[in-house]
């Protein structure tokens, strides 16, 4: 594949490369010394049980809202005052960042970097949820050409603005970009400026992966 032909993979990071906070609660409990079974809300897992997950995916609630709702309720749990997503992230997931990456992002990543696509992270919160340093922890994001994150960008998904900014730094055209987020609203957002778009669906990680990489060519 050359470089004028490239296609390219871009990813949201949250659920998609990492697993999401509701798949890691056993790993929650345990850095923040809760007892196991302490954390219910269950998101997509169980969305029946989690009003506060059905408001978002209503848009009465933001994405950012609904983790500023957890954030606090679980610093209360710890005895503690949160005001910020980053406290909870970092807390919550410890220092083993490679325990919540998805293996079958690690193995779609690199399958894609092989083949001579590009690839970027295309996050709202990157930074914002995981702290700076995150990025130096983790080698799997030295691999991507491009992050665009709404941390210091400011332009959230699904503004069309922060999918411009990504096309533009990878040099591709909308129609060669094969983008995967789990939030509808976001992978609607890429699909209005004629991107291929994969709906991750965090149940089923593995299936997403493989749509994408077909999508690819691979």
């Amino acid at each position: 594949m050359s470089a004028a032909s490239a296609k390219a993979l871009v990813l949201d990071f949250g659920g998609v490369i990492s697993r999401t906070l509701f798949e890691t609660h056993d790993l929650s409990e345990a850095a923040l010394g809760l007892p196991p079974g302490t954390l219910t809300w269950r998101g997509p897992f169980d969305p029946e049980t989690d009003a506060l997950w059905q408001a978002m995916q209503a848009d009465h609630i933001t994405e950012r809202e609904y983790w500023m709702a957890r954030t606090r309720s679980v610093g209360d749990l710890v005895g503690e005052e949160w005001n910020d997503m980053q406290t909870f992230v970092q807390r919550a997931r410890g220092a083993d960042v490679e325990a919540v990456i998805r293996p079958e992002a690690v193995t779609a990543v690199h399958q894609a970097k092989a083949a001579g696509c590009k690839l970027a992270v295309l996050s709202n919160e990157l930074d914002l949820f995981y702290g700076a340093s995150f990025r130096e922890r983790l080698p799997l994001l030295q691999l991507f050409d491009v992050i665009i994150d709404a941390t210091y960008t400011g332009i959230l998904k699904p503004d069309r603005r922060a999918y411009e900014m990504c096309t533009e730094a990878l040099g591709v055209a909308p129609a060669d970009c094969v983008f995967v987020d789990d939030q509808s609203r976001n992978v609607l957002g890429a699909m209005r400026l004629g991107w291929q778009t994969v709906q991750f669906d965090v149940t089923h990680p593995a299936d997403s992966y493989q749509r994408a990489l077909k999508l690819l060519g691979l």
